[in-house]
């Protein structure tokens, strides 16, 4: 999920092309979408449309879309021609596409270097077995030399928590080494925080943010299979190849000069060879009143050279205009994007991409080509509902979800209708393939009210909602419902469970567990033929049925009382009922 339109067909790799974007496909060039006419799409929701989409979207003709790539131009083409298809109009004026400034940045790991010094010797660290390592300030050159280390525990400032890990202290010119996740995650402690549940302190892009806000000059995130919910490989491949960001022009968040994360090994021994326990350091973290410790004279120097390319990427989207109130609209939404194909990406660097005969494709068949096609198919049922939707729809395909929700977050900034008189926001991401189940899984359940709209649905179906298996990781925050959220707009994410009607809990959890492990974020996400799509259509009904019931009335949901984003939402409905 990271987590995800147009240049010219024959665009060359990223890393390797500085040509400017030419002009896109419009509803009247559009390429004829691969595949299109080879199947008969019928308006029902079905796993055999779903399917259809979902091969062609994530085949290696497509190249593991990629933003930038011609993997891109093509994805484009084929969703536009789907629209078209469908008889929906564009959905940013005549257009069917958003313009998302990006700035491409890939490391040249070849010629950077990175090494931690203390008491006199120096341990250099490997980029991708040992750390990982980028910057987000579009410059080709920078260096950070013996940059002073201090470990922050979680790197959490939460004044309304009265917790504050950088209290009386000051890091400019620092380095510092931060825990993932959030105080209390390791220790299971109910009264810190959220406890076990990620809130969004745990969140590695808040760490990097609050650390720019400090003055750092770099942050190292230490990872472990817990707290981050994902194992090293996906740290590793996300991080590898071109980068993808907003310029800050678009984006006023703060930004460090280099970021990264350390594998647990490299953090035990650095703070071994300080005179620290990290396990020990890590308890004492998780306690109220927590204090910085610096990390025995260690020092920080680093050098990272990097590629810089300034472009865009494309957001697409379509529009069925409400029959009654169509300046209030209801958004469906899933990223387009995927990690591409890393034989291209890394600049032809086969070494870095992987073994000579290896799959080098991130098809992201899960990881989105499912939320995609799921889009598409809730889409078409709303073009033969009747009646016809009082409330406009918006189906908005986005860009740079893997590069930290870039493409949702630029929309929420710049959206085509206003998030005041947006409803609501259903976000489709890496749908379950698991089967039919009896649980529905509502990440981030209890946030809003529209679990009560979705709650009968799903009970008309024999199914129950529970909130996410994991609620550790942070799901609620790793996709681009998340964008919206925090703007107050209220979201839905949610999907198929894990109980699964005929073979049971052990067997759901069997299939999460190996897609989790084998295939996320990994060549292995493919097309299967094989998957048992029952669930899928099952999901994809009650999602539909979520937005039905929102654009044939006149209610507003909101956050719940004491939920974080509940204020936003309040502001913007004062806001848009004022004379």
């Amino acid at each position: 999920m990271r987590h995800t339109l147009l240049f010219a067909a024959a665009a060359l790799a990223l890393g390797a092309c500085s040509k400017a974007p030419e002009p896109a496909a419009t509803a009247d060039t559009a390429a004829p979408a691969p595949a299109a006419a080879e199947h008969g799409f019928g308006p029902e929701i079905s796993a055999e449309d779903f399917a259809a989409h979902v091969k062609v979207l994530s085949s290696d003709e497509f190249g593991g879309r990629a933003p930038g790539t011609e993997g891109e131009q093509k994805t484009a083409d084929y969703l536009v021609a789907q629209f078209q298809r469908l008889g929906l109009q564009p959905g940013n004026g005549d257009s069917w596409f958003q313009d998302v400034p990006m700035v491409v940045t890939t490391a040249d790991e070849a010629t950077s270097t990175a090494t931690i010094s203390l008491g006199g010797a120096e341990t250099p660290l490997a980029f991708g077995s040992q750390m990982a390592l980028g910057t987000r300030t579009a410059q080709p050159e920078v260096f950070v030399k013996g940059s002073e280390m201090v470990f922050v525990g979680y790197g959490v400032n939460a004044p309304e928590a009265g917790w504050n890990d950088y209290a009386g202290l000051d890091v400019a010119g620092k380095t510092v080494v931060i825990l993932v996740n959030d105080p209390g995650f390791h220790a299971g402690d109910e009264s810190l925080f959220s406890g076990k549940k990620m809130t969004y302190y745990g969140r590695w892009t808040y760490k990097y943010e609050e650390a720019a806000r400090q003055g750092a000059s770099a942050a190292l995130i230490i990872h472990d299979d817990a707290g981050a919910g994902y194992g090293w490989d996906v740290v590793k491949n996300s991080w590898s190849g071109a980068q993808f960001d907003l310029p800050a022009s678009a984006d006023p968040e703060p930004r460090l000069p280099l970021q990264g994360w350390i594998t647990g090994e490299v953090a035990a021994k650095l703070f071994a060879d300080a005179g620290l326990d990290l396990e020990a350091m890590r308890a004492a973290a998780n306690k109220p009143g927590f204090k910085a410790v610096p990390l025995g004279g260690a020092s920080f120097t680093a050098k990272l050279n990097s590629s810089i390319r300034e472009t865009s990427s494309r957001n697409i989207l379509a529009k069925l205009p409400g029959t009654e109130r169509p300046d209030e609209a209801i958004v469906y939404t899933a990223h387009w994007d995927h990690l591409g194909d890393h034989s291209l990406t890394h600049g032809g660097d086969k070494a870095a991409a992987g073994a000579e005969g290896e799959d080098h494709v991130y098809n992201g068949a899960i990881d989105n080509a499912t939320g995609v096609a799921g889009v598409l198919e809730i889409a078409e049922a709303f073009t033969v509902q009747d009646p016809k939707p009082a409330r406009s729809l918006v189906f908005l395909l986005v860009t740079l979800e893997e590069s930290g929700l870039l493409g949702s977050k630029y929309y929420a900034a710049n959206p085509v209708i206003p998030l005041k008189d947006t409803v609501a926001v259903v976000n489709l991401d890496a749908m379950s393939v698991v089967g039919p189940t009896k649980d529905f899984v509502v990440i981030g359940l209890g946030n809003s009210e529209l679990d009560n709209v979705l709650k009968p649905i799903a009970e008309a179906q024999g199914r129950v909602l529970v909130e996410e298996d994991g609620v550790e990781k942070g799901f609620f925050f790793r996709s681009d419902h998340f964008s919206f959220a925090k703007f107050g707009v209220p979201a839905l994410y949610a999907k198929g469970g894990i109980d699964h009607v005929e073979k049971g809990v052990e067997y759901g959890r069997e299939v999460q567990s190996h897609y989790t492990n084998v295939a996320y974020h990994k060549p292995a996400d493919e097309f299967d033929p094989e998957w048992d799509l029952r669930g899928v259509v099952q999901d994809l009904q009650a999602l539909y049925g979520v937005g039905r019931e929102l654009a044939g009335n006149e209610a507003w949901p909101n956050y719940v009382e004491g939920n974080a984003f509940k204020a936003a939402r309040d502001a913007s409905r004062a806001g848009a009922a004022a004379p």
